[in-house]
């Protein structure tokens, strides 16, 4: 990046940090709060019921917040703005309503909020870029910056939660968002929005190259869901459960942060699809070899390896949106991208928590479903350059007079 882009990418990655500190201290002080209070030992009823909260925010975001991002005067940096300031009053509300049912429809608020800034931010990436090919390196920083803002907010904010309390949890989350609300003010103009144009998302725009994209990054999101969940039920009964879950979820936030400081380093050899293509190869070939190998160490080692392989896939896929789709509308697409993966880590999450699934079953489905993607994602890619190629050779012949 020359240093105007770098400026502006620092811009947009200060805001990213303060956001993301902001959503950590939240999660802590909600922590011990009857909304996320979901043992996988209690009722599947429960279990369902998180899962479909977590999930209808999106019916908002797709439908309704994703046009309103692209369409509002002010572009993407006032929705940022707006954002920071309603997380600001919701923490605040939070405050009073911790032990009430109140709660549930601030945090449903949050969460719908959360993924508006998601979108908006994916949706600004380009403005802080020079070339395409800096579109990984972007996307993996904003990877990594939330994963180290957010454990560098989560030790304060433990700190304030068994010494103070959640009401002292909260109003330090507000202070972040304080902070992101400040560092919004500074964030690029972006260009205009063309409502008339359909989004990335839109089977009229949408290339090639994104259909194979999104359908291989709705494999690897599914894949997470289900992974979570089948060990979650399948340690149910095991000695040291507890300890096998937070193993397995820890390992995977360090995969997930491994695969986001890898993506650039891959993109300087590979380009976007070959790297999706090793995403879901990586994950065919660990589901595999843990369905012969059995055990919980396997087990983990596949989660651990869908979290990595997810982080690589989900910045090659955003990449290949901001490469590929109109510049236009992309607040729109993201949202309606966004949804679909949801929707997919939902139902495959749905799956064992319904299911008595035996924990090699569990990896041979995931390894078996992966490899089937792997050979359909090449042969479309493969198919798309080949069309392309004969498109290119059409054009270059010369035009024989009539005889």
């Amino acid at each position: 990046m020359s240093g105007h882009e770098r400026s502006r990418f620092q811009r947009l990655a200060f805001n990213h940090a303060a956001m993301m500190g902001g959503e950590a201290a939240m999660v802590v002080a909600l922590a011990e709060s009857f909304f996320f209070d979901v043992d996988p030992n209690g009722a599947r009823s429960k279990v369902l019921g998180f899962l479909l909260v977590s999930f209808m925010p999106f019916l908002l975001v797709a439908p309704m917040i994703g046009p309103l991002i692209d369409r509002v005067r002010g572009g993407r940096r006032l929705i940022v703005q707006i954002v920071a300031a309603a997380r600001i009053a919701l923490q605040l509300l939070m405050i009073q309503f911790i032990d009430d049912l109140a709660l549930f429809p601030l945090v449903f608020v949050a969460l719908v909020l959360q993924k508006t800034y998601a979108v908006s931010k994916s949706a600004l990436v380009p403005a802080v870029v020079r070339t395409d090919r800096e579109l990984v390196e972007a996307n993996s920083k904003l990877g990594l910056i939330a994963g180290f803002a957010g454990a560098l907010a989560v030790v304060p904010a433990a700190g304030l939660q068994l010494t103070v309390g959640a009401p002292a949890t909260l109003a330090y989350g507000a202070a972040w968002f304080g902070v992101a609300l400040f560092a919004s003010f500074r964030l690029p103009r972006e260009l205009a929005v063309r409502p008339d144009i359909p989004s990335a998302a839109s089977h009229d725009a949408a290339t090639t190259s994104i259909q194979l994209a999104w359908v291989a990054m709705l494999i690897l999101r599914a894949s997470a869901g289900f992974m979570l969940f089948h060990l979650a039920f399948w340690f149910r009964g095991q000695e040291d459960e507890k300890l096998l879950l937070a193993t397995a979820v820890g390992l995977s936030s360090l995969g997930t942060m491994t695969g986001n400081a890898l993506a650039p380093r891959l993109r300087r050899t590979l380009h976007e699809e070959r790297m999706i293509t090793l995403a879901l190869g990586l994950i065919a070939v660990a589901g595999l070899l843990a369905a012969v190998l059995g055990g919980t160490r396997a087990g983990i080692s596949v989660a651990v390896v869908v979290a990595f392989s997810a982080a690589i896939g989900r910045l090659s896929f955003e990449s290949i949106v901001q490469r590929d789709g109109p510049q236009t509308n992309r607040g729109q697409a993201f949202a309606r991208f966004e949804t679909r993966f949801q929707l997919g880590w939902v139902i495959a999450a749905v799956l064992p928590v319904l299911l008595e699934i035996p924990g090699s079953v569990g990896f041979l489905l995931v390894g078996v479903v992966a490899a089937a993607a792997v050979v359909n994602y090449v042969a479309g890619v493969r198919a798309d350059d080949h069309s392309e190629r004969l498109s290119l050779i059409h054009i270059s012949e010369p035009t024989r007079p009539p005889l």
